[in-house]
C-alpha cells in the first residue's frame, strides 16, 4: 500500500499541475481524500493549532505519530512538511526523514529557515541539510521538496531565492518551493530557470491554480490557510449563537454522509 502511494506520488510530479491540499487532523485529511484530491500535504501550523500552539512548536516525536495516524487513515500519498528537519546537523535531519519514511510518508520537505536564529541559513549549511534529507528519500523512494523561506521573512530578492533553489535541486530536491510567491511573472520565472516541479502557496490575492498551471507550476498547497478557515468558521458560528441567539450556521453544517465519512 506505503508503495503504492509512493509511486503515484512520484508519477504526479511528471506532469502537469495538481492541487495538494494540507489537512490538519484524521478527519480533515478524510474529507479532502473523500472529495477526490490526488494527495495530502501536512501543514504545520494547522498540525501545531490542533494541539493549540504556534507554528513551530511540535515536537518531532509528535510530528511522526501525527503522520503515522494520517496515512493510516487515507490510502492517497501523504507529504510531510517537516520544517528545518527537527535537528541541529544533517545526520539528524536524516534520522529525521528516516522516521517519516517509517511513518508512512510519501514525501517531505525540508525549508531554510532557522527558527532558533529567526535567520534563513547560509546556503551551504541549507544544502548540506538537503543532501542528507536526498540520501534517504532515495533510499525510500520519497518525492523531496526544497523549501526557499525567503518570501515568508521579508526577504523579497528573488534571485537569491532563484539560485538557493537551484543550489537545492542540485542537492538532491525533486520538487522546489518558495511559499510567499504571489506574483505570476515571479512564479514563472522560478519554473523556466530551475527545470524542475514547482510547487506554489495558493494565496488569496495570488494567481488561481489555473493561471498557475499556464505558468508550468506542478503543484499548488494550501498551507495552514484551510485549517484557519475552519477555525474562523468555527467562531463565525459560536459568535452568532452569542450575539443573536440563532443557529444559521446549521445551514452551513457538514452534511451528514461527509460526517459519516470522517468520523468513523
Amino acid at each position: 500500500m506505503i508503495e503504492n502511494a509512493r509511486g503515484a506520488f512520484r508519477r504526479l510530479h511528471e506532469a502537469g499541475t495538481f492541487v495538494i491540499p494540507n489537512p490538519w487532523d484524521v478527519p480533515s485529511a478524510r474529507l479532502l481524500a473523500g472529495l477526490g484530491f490526488p494527495a495530502l500535504a501536512t501543514t504545520s501550523s494547522g498540525f501545531a493549532a490542533s494541539l493549540g500552539r504556534a507554528d513551530q512548536r511540535a515536537t518531532r516525536d509528535e510530528l511522526v505519530a501525527h503522520v503515522a495516524t494520517l496515512t493510516a487513515a487515507v490510502e492517497i500519498p501523504v507529504s510531510v512538511d517537516a520544517e528545518r528537519g527537527y535537528a541541529a546537523d544533517p545526520a539528524g535531519v536524516a534520522e529525521t526523514v528516516r522516521m517519516l519514511a517509517e511513518a508512512g510518508a510519501s514525501g517531505v520537505s525540508i525549508e531554510d529557515y532557522d527558527p532558533a536564529t529567526e535567520r534563513i541559513d547560509p546556503v551551504g549549511v541549507a544544502v548540506e541539510r538537503i543532501a542528507a534529507a536526498a540520501e534517504v528519500c532515495a533510499r525510500y523512494g520519497l518525492v523531496l521538496t526544497g523549501r526557499a523561506e525567503n518570501h515568508l521573512y521579508g526577504i523579497g530578492d528573488l534571485r537569491d531565492t532563484i539560485d538557493r533553489l537551484l543550489a537545492y535541486r542540485d542537492a538532491g530536491a525533486a520538487c522546489l518551493y518558495a511559499p510567499g510567491l504571489a506574483d505570476l511573472g515571479d512564479i514563472a520565472a522560478v519554473v523556466r530557470e530551475t527545470g524542475a516541479a514547482v510547487n506554489v502557496l495558493a494565496l488569496r490575492h495570488g494567481p488561481t491554480v489555473a493561471q498557475l498551471a499556464t505558468a508550468g507550476v506542478r503543484r499548488v498547497s494550501t498551507g495552514g490557510s484551510l485549517a484557519w478557515a475552519a477555525y474562523g468558521a468555527l467562531v463565525d458560528a459560536a459568535t452568532e449563537l452569542r450575539d443573536s441567539g440563532t443557529s444559521g450556521y446549521l445551514d452551513r453544517a457538514l452534511p451528514r454522509a461527509l460526517r459519516d465519512s470522517a468520523f468513523r
